[in-house]
């Protein structure tokens, strides 16, 4: 049994964003004509779900990562459902939300984290598989460049198994850092050349250690950059200097943070108790947007979804031109586009 993904996940399940128009007519058995518009003031966005919709063959499982290339093509890691007649498990789309292309049916079943990052002139994807216990460095059309799974040479894993990496963030030097969400709650650094250079972390709740260190992003925001670890058994985001010490914690408005996107002075999180928040340079909370809690529709069908309400948001992130997208952990997967409004 994979003890923090279990506990963390089946631990919410058993326990505001405005919505101006909509969820009453749900709840008269109407089909919304109007636009959904969340949030309020400078941060109202138009809510479209299900604005990336996979083509026939292929059918979304648990939508898990979303990331964008410097081209606008959208990229978008799910665990493929079961009746799907394609394993591929990353699905490529064009910046207006046209399906592009697919590939990736290695990471069936275990599609999670994926970041993209340009070194050089290219621009490569790090993907967290969590079924196959490693992350795959891959250029944008899936051509495998390394894999690294369990780093033996921390010595954190005396009897061979416990690792299983969710996600990725990238180190201003080149290096970076990979947080083993669902293994063992400790988070690896390696330097530019993919050599690892140190653990830190590790199960816990005390300052600097952590419970499901599911998500991690670089913040330049401040005087000095930091890593912010989505400290999600913590219920928590927990900072920390490039070398692994502990620096601070943030938890107003904090629920089970999952991931990170910065934009300008705002950061945004997608929160798997059913919301996505967005923060400004302090850290305070500006707004939540679509607060679907309690949340009991994970398994439900897609007619029961509740129109402006988020069920598990697992990863979102701001787009290029300042829209946001959230993906959700459904097993019949769905994408959201929060268009922002003027």
């Amino acid at each position: 049994m994979n003890f923090n993904r279990d506990i963390s996940r089946r631990k919410f399940l058993a326990t505001t964003g405005t919505v101006a128009v909509g969820a009453v007519a749900h709840s008269l058995g109407m089909k919304s004509q109007e636009p959904l518009i969340l949030g309020s003031g400078q941060h109202r966005y138009e809510c479209i779900h299900d604005w990336l919709k996979a083509p026939a063959h292929i059918k979304f499982g648990d939508t898990h990562g979303v990331a964008q290339d410097s081209q606008g093509r959208i990229y978008i890691a799910h665990t493929v459902n079961g009746a799907s007649s394609s394993s591929d498990a990353i699905c490529v789309f064009a910046s207006n939300g046209n399906f592009a292309g697919s590939w990736g049916a290695q990471f069936r079943g275990g599609a999670h984290g994926l970041d993209i990052r340009k070194e050089g002139n290219r621009e490569y994807i790090y993907h967290c598989d969590v079924a196959h216990n490693k992350v795959v460095k891959t250029t944008l059309d899936g051509t495998v460049i390394w894999e690294k799974g369990l780093p033996k040479e921390s010595g954190k894993y005396p009897s061979g198994g416990g690792f299983t990496p969710t996600n990725v963030a990238f180190a201003p030097d080149g290096g970076f850092y990979i947080g083993d969400g669902y293994g063992s709650s400790w988070i690896h650094q390696y330097d530019k050349d993919a050599n690892y250079v140190r653990s830190f972390g590790g199960p816990g709740s005390a300052a600097g250690m952590t419970n499901c260190p599911h998500g991690l992003w670089l913040d330049e925001r401040g005087s000095e950059p930091l890593l912010a670890v989505a400290d999600r058994g913590n219920r928590r985001i927990q900072y920390f200097d490039l070398d692994g010490k502990h620096v601070k914690f943030v938890t107003d408005g904090v629920r089970m943070p999952c991931h990170f996107s910065i934009r300008g002075g705002e950061m945004l999180f997608p929160d798997l108790e059913s919301v996505v928040t967005v923060l400004d340079e302090n850290n305070k909370v500006i707004v939540h947007l679509g607060d679907g809690k309690p949340s009991n529709l994970r398994d439900r069908p897609r007619a029961d979804f509740i129109p402006g309400k988020f069920i598990h948001p697992h990863d979102a992130m701001f787009l290029a031109n300042g829209d946001i997208l959230v993906a959700e952990w459904v097993p019949i997967g769905r994408i959201t586009l929060l268009r922002k409004l003027s």
